[in-house]
């Protein structure tokens, strides 16, 4: 199966995960291109294949009308009267998320962000992807100010700047549609980041929030290596952490960082094929018998966005004749404290049963289809003397909606344009 390995030992920023994945590609330029047609007014994103420490890689700049956005070494951002709690990790590496400034300017919170993203030509595939990621980062301030999500505001310059990153990852990521992405353990960096309201240690408490679960380990680098958007698209996209797994690698990609260390600042994307093995995962079950279909629902969305694979109910007779559910979570293993600790707050049940289980998957493969309508992704899966097609369900729906179609209608278009 097509394998992404993501090796982070100098951490991970949005830049440095657009330009590692850039370099895998035959023709960046298409890319480019594309990126760029979508990304709000004003705001560039560029690249340059250029050298350091005696390797060829990428580096990629975004601009806000015309400017790269500066760096301070300051992690929070004040007001003359009232602190604002925000997000400024643009995604570019040893950058910190906040900054200190003197004069004033605007800010825009998460709802902001998701109009903004609702706007740019992108696949819904992207658009939820890149959403979720804003999700993940600003979830983490939240926790880490102690205030809510809708209190958490991104400076205007910086949230163009880390939408630019966002979304470049979430298309490249679509580009290239790996059947599995595997990262490493990631190197934090060490030491302290200064702040308006003290010192704080690396990692920072929203970078560390988001790799809770996530083997991370610190070292003899001082700095921020890994920022709160590089953890977050990490954990959006990693189907396992772990060592690299025995794979038969095409292509590897280097991303370069802004910052230079005595060593090489990159992650290395590793590009090539892997054994179809049997998967391991993880099955945990129990009975309810005492929950509405409203909370279920509520319970099993949570699980999904927690990262589980799958969630179902099955319909079952339990003690006393009573009519019950048995809930049914897929999970990778490293989810599994999580996973149970979303079921246990979320449902009545006082237990749960747990099986490691062996999963045989098909290779699955997407390519993009242009019809009149608009392009849409078909799904191909195949493996065991088996091979069958779909289209994209999301893309079907999306054009469907937009042409007063029927899902039929737009399926009969699609073979005619076959």
């Amino acid at each position: 199966m097509k394998t992404l390995y993501l090796e982070c030992g100098m951490g991970a920023a949005g830049d440095m995960l657009t330009a590692a994945l850039l370099d895998l590609l035959p023709d960046p330029e298409i890319f480019l291109n594309r990126i760029n047609v979508a990304l709000p007014e004003g705001v560039a994103l560029s690249a340059l294949r250029t050298e350091k420490q005696g390797i060829r890689g990428m580096q990629v700049h975004v601009t806000v009308d015309g400017a790269e956005e500066e760096t301070h070494d300051v992690h929070s951002h004040t007001h003359d009267h009232e602190p604002h709690h925000h997000i400024h990790d643009h995604g570019h590496h040893d950058h910190d998320h906040d900054h200190i400034h003197a004069h004033p300017h605007h800010h825009a919170a998460l709802d902001d962000i998701a109009a903004m993203i609702h706007t740019m030509p992108l696949s819904e595939q992207v658009r939820k992807k890149s959403l979720t990621v804003y999700k993940k980062i600003a979830e983490a301030e939240s926790h880490a100010h102690g205030k809510p999500v809708s209190e958490i505001h991104f400076h205007e310059v910086g949230t163009k700047d880390a939408v630019a990153d966002v979304t470049a990852v979430c298309l490249l990521m679509e580009m290239l549609a790996p059947d599995r992405v595997i990262v490493s353990p990631v190197h934090v960096g060490s030491g302290h980041v200064h702040c308006a309201h003290g010192i704080l240690p690396v990692p920072a408490p929203a970078t560390a929030y988001l790799l809770r679960d996530v083997p991370a380990y610190g070292g003899s680098v001082e700095g921020e290596l890994c920022t709160p958007t590089g953890a977050a698209l990490l954990t959006a996209f990693a189907d396992s952490f772990g060592e690299m797994p025995v794979m038969r690698t095409g292509q590897i990609g280097y991303g370069f960082g802004k910052k230079d260390f005595s060593r090489l600042n990159c992650i290395r994307a590793f590009w090539g094929e892997t054994a179809d093995v049997p998967e391991q995962i993880l099955e945990l079950q129990c009975n309810l018998d005492d929950m509405t279909g409203e909370d279920m629902a509520f319970a099993a969305e949570l699980l999904r966005q927690a990262g589980a694979a799958e969630v179902f109910t099955t319909p079952v007779t339990m003690k006393k004749n009573r009519s019950g559910v048995l809930l049914t979570v897929l999970c990778r293993e490293d989810l599994r404290d999580s996973m149970l600790r979303l079921i246990f707050r979320h449902t009545a049940t006082i237990g749960v049963r747990e099986h490691l289980c062996t999963r045989h998957l098909l290779r699955r493969e997407t390519e993009q289809v242009t019809t009149e309508l608009g392009t849409i992704r078909i799904k191909t899966v195949q493996g065991y003397g088996v091979c069958r097609s779909k289209p994209e369900y999301d893309d079907l729906a999306s054009i469907a909606k937009k042409h007063d179609l029927t899902l039929q209608e737009v399926r009969e278009l699609l073979n005619g344009s076959e």
